[in-house]
């Protein structure tokens, strides 16, 4: 039997019974989907988590002073630990395990004035790695550079909601603004970011500048000490290196600190690698999970497919019997009927294949960027994990009746009454 009878053969059988036909190629095509969809909604959220700690940082961890809960060096408990600008070279020096720190130094309230507009927003000053490892996208103009810190310039780059209040429509770039009374060129403003997560306020809402001219002219006001910072920004040179990298922070600042590096509560570290792979972690645990159920559902139409296989037999009795009265052999009549399965199993996937992509897409197209869910996003290891499976059930299905049909006796078979 050539494959094109055998597919005239296979959709002869269709037609025969449609509504039993299309309910069971459903049975397959909606396990095809649940793998697929399930799988792919476990990556829509490690995809969507991953965007959204991207607005924050990349892998970074926040550093916070705090206070002591335990006596250490001859130093009361309760006491305050203010974070200091030299901490960031202290850092640099003595953690081998983070590749960028910088200090980050912000002054909330600050009256910002265009010859436009004006308003009050917060200024942030920072090393110029910063920018990269907090994910700012610049609009136009530039960042600020080594020359800048160097020189502690009054240069300035505007978050996107700063430039649309103090110019509107105007380019900024090349104009003054006042920070309080200091005036500050701007250099360039960032683009538009959808942000879900901060520590200190939507980057929209910032003005950045140079770390050092933040220092003389912003000095920090929770303390009342003139070279005390907000917090430090640090990332890991190896992700997966994270815990490493924030016990060395502990250490280093504790010797500088005079604290117990296992307190705690002297320094707050949030750590955002370390979120981000127990998220990983979950999702991998929910995705095995929901995988299961999909190849459940696989399963249970795949014994949907060995049925209606079996059914087809037991109605085609007497063409087995005639077939192998002319000559045809035991082999011939067991490909025939595996190969009628493996035909109607394929065309189910198939058809569950397409719904799962065009179901894909829309989902895609609906959920808005910034979103903690990304919508369904499909993998190759999705569709391998599925066809695999397909494959599987394919087999299974196919050989049991296709063997019985196979051992049927001509005799016997022509002798059948249905």
């Amino acid at each position: 039997m050539t494959v094109r009878e055998l597919f005239a053969q296979v959709w002869r059988s269709l037609m025969a019974n449609k509504l039993r036909s299309f309910l069971t190629m459903f049975g397959i095509a909606w396990g095809i989907v649940s793998i697929i969809l399930m799988m792919a909604a476990v990556e829509g959220m490690k995809v969507g988590q991953k965007q959204v700690a991207d607005t924050l940082g990349k892998d970074i961890m926040i550093i916070w002073g705090g206070v002591t809960s335990r006596q250490a060096g001859g130093e009361r408990a309760g006491r305050r630990i203010f974070l200091l600008d030299s901490d960031g070279d202290l850092l640099r020096q003595q953690c081998p395990s983070l590749a960028v720190v910088t200090p980050e130094e912000g002054w909330g309230n600050v009256l910002v004035r265009s010859p436009h507009n004006s308003g009050r927003f917060l200024v942030t000053g920072a090393l110029p790695p910063y920018a990269d490892i907090r994910s700012l996208g610049l609009a136009d103009g530039r960042l600020w550079n080594d020359n800048d810190e160097a020189d502690a310039r009054r240069v300035a780059v505007l978050g996107y909601d700063v430039k649309s209040q103090l110019f509107f429509a105007r380019n900024p770039v090349g104009g003054t603004v006042y920070l309080n009374s200091f005036p500050y060129m701007v250099i360039g403003y960032l683009a538009k970011k959808d942000q879900d997560s901060n520590y200190n306020g939507p980057d929209n809402s910032q003005v950045f500048i140079p770390f050092h001219a933040a220092m003389r002219d912003f000095p920090d006001r929770a303390s009342g000490r003139r070279y005390t910072v907000d917090q430090i920004i640090a990332t890991p040179a190896d992700p997966s290196e994270h815990e490493r990298a924030e016990g060395e922070i502990r250490r280093a600042l504790a010797r500088s600190h005079n604290f117990d590096p296992q307190d705690k509560d002297a320094v707050f570290i949030w750590n955002t690698a370390k979120q981000t792979k127990l998220f990983q972690s979950m999702t991998e645990g929910m995705g095995l999970f929901l995988g299961t159920v999909g190849v459940v559902s696989l399963v249970l139409g795949g014994i949907g497919i060995m049925n209606v296989m079996l059914v087809s037999v037991t109605e085609r009795t007497r063409e087995i019997g005639v077939r192998m009265a002319v000559g045809a052999s035991r082999r011939a009549i067991l490909h025939q009927f595996f190969l009628e399965a493996v035909v109607l199993t394929a065309i189910s996937g198939l058809a569950g294949l397409g719904a799962a992509v065009a179901l894909s897409a829309a989902s895609r197209a609906v959920i808005s960027s910034g979103s903690y869910f990304a919508g369904l996003v499909l993998t190759p290891g999705a569709g391998l994990v599925a066809f695999s499976a397909l494959a599987i059930v394919a087999v299974a299905a196919g050989t049991y009746p296709a063997r019985k049909a196979a051992a049927l006796q001509p005799i016997d078979a022509l002798r059948y009454e249905h």
